[in-house]
């Protein structure tokens, strides 16, 4: 068999119609990209453990922590 017969058996069309397409529609000029933070374990139960004893939120006690920890790093330069 051949890739182009190959190519024919796929289910998916040879072309895709964009005539009705809009560019744009949905770009944000403001849009910001929240990035996914995955902790270790340990140290997401050590600070859920703070977060409860503080009566915050675990993103806010996370990151109250690290803008101290940029204070310090940036007052160290």
């Amino acid at each position: 068999m051949t890739s182009s017969q190959a190519h024919n058996n796929d289910d998916t069309s040879n072309e895709i119609d964009f005539s009705g397409g809009e560019r744009g529609k949905f770009y944000r000029k403001d849009a910001h990209t929240q990035l996914p933070i995955h902790l270790e374990a340990s140290v997401q139960k050590a600070l859920t453990e703070l977060a409860n004893a503080k009566g915050v939120d675990l993103s806010v006690l996370v990151n109250d922590l690290l803008k101290k920890d940029i204070e310090l790093i940036q007052m160290g330069r």
